[in-house]
């Protein structure tokens, strides 16, 4: 067999399975190689024995509602749009009301990608529920495949803007420390010596009297909550992030914070089909700017 994932190997040997099944098999640590759990990236070697018990298949609304979406470009291939905070990106446990996926079925009219399944058609990437910004959409399974290759292989550029508590003495700068799942709090990421690689680097753009900082975040990998735990590691927790170390009354606001105020502001790809280079921007929310009224002069100096 030679070596191969362990997630590619099983979706080729369960038909009619969908990925997306699968892929929550491993999740759940319900996916064993020669007795032992292991993750769908375990790589098999011919002679392996795999043991696996598919969770149950779980059913989730996919009744196309209308959004509004905020499209900020679209052709018959893949569209991108701009996520508000407070969306969830695709249906799972414990979500309730319409997520994004209910607004793409509405605004594509069912025109998008099954390779994720049901409850992620067209996804290709996601972000936090609280983040606001970029996203892209894949309409067709051969955009889709050639997107989540793109992204797997570093090459789309992903820019976010921060909030911050705190002002660095410095401009700008680099974190390379590896994240994993905390082990004492599961629905939090922390940074450990056996955790995955995580790459990112970070630029003042401007601070308030305040000192409340915007900072712009260049991400190489993409690990989940990467920004916020490497921020806060830095000593700056974004604004709102009392998962990752920000408390209120850290710094006299102009208004109350009700999100983490992290933004996807600017997305760069090669367009799946034509190779067309794409660069997306989501503008800055009004939760952003009530904190930080020089945004616009910042940003533009350093686009």
């Amino acid at each position: 067999m030679g070596k191969i994932r362990a997630d590619k190997w099983l979706s080729t040997q369960l038909a009619g399975t969908t990925r997306s099944h699968v892929q929550r098999a491993f999740e759940e640590g319900m996916v064993k190689v020669n007795g032992v759990v292991v993750t769908k990236s375990t790589k098999l070697r011919a002679g392996d024995s795999v043991e696996i018990d598919l969770p149950e298949e779980k059913t989730f609304d996919l009744t196309p509602v209308d959004l509004s979406l905020d499209i900020l470009f679209e052709d018959e291939h893949l569209l991108a749009l701009n996520k508000p905070a407070g969306l969830v990106v695709h249906p799972g446990a414990g979500t309730e009301g319409p997520t994004l996926v209910n607004g793409l079925l509405f605004h594509a009219k069912g025109q998008l990608s099954q390779l994720g399944g049901p409850e992620r058609q067209g996804i290709v990437h996601r972000l936090d529920r609280g983040t606001s910004g970029v996203m892209v959409a894949a309409k067709t399974d051969e955009a889709q495949a050639a997107l989540v290759e793109a992204f797997s292989k570093r090459e789309v550029t992903k820019e976010y803007l921060a909030l911050v508590a705190g002002v660095p003495d410095r401009l700008s700068g680099t974190v390379k420390k590896p994240i994993g799942r905390n082990p004492s709090h599961r629905h939090k990421m922390a940074i450990l010596e056996d955790g995955k690689s995580a790459h990112t680097d970070w630029e003042l753009l401007g601070s308030t009297e305040n000192g409340i900082s915007l900072i712009r975040c260049h991400l190489h990998t993409g690990r989940t909550h990467q920004i916020r735990v490497h921020l806060s590691d830095l000593g700056f927790p974004i604004l709102g992030d009392e998962v990752y170390g920000y408390r209120p009354n850290r710094i006299e606001l102009d208004s109350p914070v009700e999100r983490v105020l992290l933004h996807a502001h600017r997305l760069k790809i090669s367009h799946p089909t034509t190779a067309e280079h794409l660069k997306f921007e989501a503008e800055l929310p009004e939760a952003f700017r009530l904190q930080f009224p020089d945004w616009k002069t910042s940003i533009d100096i350093q686009n």
